[in-house]
């Protein structure tokens, strides 16, 4: 049934079943990952030169070079998704444990979407140091380092930190924050081709001063947003150059200080509904519980407005609710709605051309040409339910992957240059073998026959 055809109550439930499924389906599989031979066997002789005695020769090779563990170990594949638990989807801190599952779901979306090897790497402390330390220790094994899941403001320590070591010679990126960020400036590209405005006058609102949001606005301001035009509204409201708490925090939490002095001139003040009047556009990341954002708010904004609801599992307003309030344009962060804004359709192509470029970091424009290029392919047939494309429009990652491997050879960033029609089809045949891999254990039993839910 259409889903504008649904009542509230078939919607809610529409809504929880995910989760229902999830808790049948995570204990059928105990778990989502595995490792597997890329290597054949094809006979037991094969064990002489995938291990002893003929390893030792590539081994040699490495400790000459280690440049050389690109050409004969998988490091070049490998992504370590690093959480300590402390802010996990909108469930806040719930443990290495508990976030087990968001890590091992993130390193399936990496292999299916992205081609990419991801391996979950939980670790016990909420020391930001040992965090570090823990992802310097480990750069050896992998290609690149997945931070998730990390409460502010150690976040921003740890990534800032293993982005400007000249000792960690692997990108390090924070997807809550870079990659929601990439996504979102998608959506808002995707968003105003459809309402016809230009990025450079529009008026904007962000609920949440988090990571991600706090990622989100330097990035809409690098793509052309004016922060003068921008109100940013924390637990405590409208942020603004000399509120009190955030002056005696500055040293604590940095980036809201900085953010706080290039929004929000006027120094309005109150909640989202009191600074909401005439904006175009509303990015909120903050609490998953629908009615934060209120209805009559919406009712507020500009003539076609656009409202991105990203809070997980639940957004912080209902689709219905946003679209009955005026919005033109509602997305979340949920695959079973309209317009999902989520980072799953950024951090697989993301990687995937970074890798294959040999990055040395993940910048700023390379997030902007990832956006650029999700927007483009959602621009063939865009509407009002589908401003970016889906995740399963698979082309979108080999896509996104050429845009990011081509600004970082136009930066200088990256090891390995391609020549663009090159690097799409070697993005393309990785995805392509990954899904194909997947598919095939599954048609084949290899991988069981999921039970009715």
């Amino acid at each position: 049934m259409p889903e504008e055809k649904l009542t509230v109550e078939e919607l809610k439930k529409k809504a929880e079943k995910p989760g229902k499924d999830a808790m049948i389906l995570h204990d059928f599989y105990k778990g989502k990952i595995q490792s597997i031979g890329k290597a054949p066997v094809r006979d037991f002789s094969d064990f002489a030169i995938w291990y002893t005695p003929g390893v030792a020769k590539p081994c040699l090779a490495i400790k000459e070079d280690e440049e050389a563990a690109y050409d004969h170990t998988n490091k070049g594949n490998m992504v370590a998704v690093v959480s300590d638990g402390t802010r996990v989807l909108g469930l806040g801190d719930i443990g290495p444990y508990g976030a087990g599952p968001v890590m091992e779901g993130k390193s399936i979306l990496f292999k299916y979407l992205g081609g990419v090897d991801a391996w979950p790497v939980c670790v016990d402390t909420k020391d930001a140091d040992k965090i570090i330390e823990v992802v310097k220790l480990i750069q050896p094994s992998f290609g690149g380092i997945n931070l998730e899941d990390i409460s502010k403001p150690k976040c921003y320590k740890v990534l800032e930190e293993l982005r400007n070591d000249k000792d960690v010679k692997i990108p390090v990126w924070h997807d809550d924050a870079q990659g929601t960020a990439t996504v979102v400036l998608a959506g808002v590209l995707g968003g105003l081709r459809v309402v016809k405005k230009e990025i450079e006058s529009i008026k904007v609102a962000l609920l949440g001063v988090g990571a991600a949001n706090t990622r989100t606005a330097y990035l809409l301001f690098a793509a052309g947003v004016d922060a003068k035009n921008t109100v940013m509204v924390d637990s405590k409201g409208a942020i603004y150059a000399d509120r009190e708490d955030i002056l005696e925090e500055k040293d604590h939490d940095f980036f809201k200080y900085d953010l706080a002095q290039k929004t929000n001139p006027e120094r309005m003040t109150g909640n989202l509904g009191d600074v909401i009047e005439g904006v175009d556009v509303l990015i909120s990341a903050s609490r998953p519980v629908p009615g934060t954002v209120k209805k009559e708010w919406v009712s507020k904004m500009a003539p076609d407005s656009i409202v991105y609801a990203c809070a997980n599992p639940l957004p912080e307003i209902w689709p219905w609710d946003a679209k009955e309030g005026g919005a033109r344009i509602v997305g979340t962060g949920r695959s079973d709605f309209d317009n999902q804004i989520n980072n799953s359709l950024g951090f697989p192509g993301i990687f995937r051309g970074t890798l294959d470029v040999r990055a040395s970091t993940i910048t700023d424009e390379m997030c902007i040409a990832a956006a650029q290029a999700l927007a483009d392919l959602g621009a063939r047939g865009a509407s009002e339910k589908k401003v970016i494309p889906t995740m399963d429009q698979w082309e979108l990652y080999p896509m996104e992957a050429t845009a990011v491997g081509m600004k970082a050879i136009e930066q200088g960033i990256a090891r390995v240059h391609w020549e663009e029609k090159d690097l799409y089809e070697r993005a393309e045949h990785v995805i392509r073998v990954a899904r194909a891999s997947s598919e095939t254990l599954y048609d084949k039993g290899y991988i069981p026959k999921a039970p009715p839910t």
